[in-house]
């Protein structure tokens, strides 16, 4: 009976070993950085550091949606921000804000988040166990 309880308790404890490594494995990849291809789609943020209208809003989307590699756009006036989303393999965001403030004469300034902002943003913040176990196995290897 004893051996029987002994070799349970090593199965289990084989197993649950097995599947600890599984996903340190599986958080490793998935962590790792990728770079971008022609099915990468990314957003960026430009601040606009001046008032607008409509008639202003509906111009900076026309203009750029008329810009290779960007799909879709968002222009607030109350904000005066512009979000768009765009391939990073045809376009660069920094770009189009420069060919942005040059073309349509907008005072327009991409926004960056600092790292503190980034993780304050991230699901998988700095106090979770999840990254824990991240920075544990990004530190070993």
């Amino acid at each position: 009976m004893k051996k029987r309880i002994w070799k349970a308790i090593i199965i289990s404890l084989s197993v649950a070993f097995i599947l600890f490594v599984v996903l340190c494995v599986h958080i490793y990849i998935m962590m790792k950085p990728k770079p971008a291809d022609a099915s990468t789609i990314a957003m960026a943020r430009i601040d606009l550091h001046q008032d607008i209208n409509k008639q202003d809003a509906d111009k900076i989307s026309t203009w750029l949606y008329n810009q290779k590699g960007v799909q879709h756009v968002l222009c607030n006036p109350q904000t005066k921000k512009v979000i768009f989303s765009f391939y990073p393999a045809q376009a660069s965001a920094d770009n189009l804000t420069t060919a942005l403030s040059s073309s349509l004469h907008y005072a327009a300034v991409r926004f960056k988040p600092s790292e503190k902002d980034m993780m304050a943003g991230c699901p998988m913040a700095a106090s979770s166990f999840s990254y824990s176990i991240y920075n544990f196995i990004k530190n070993t290897f």
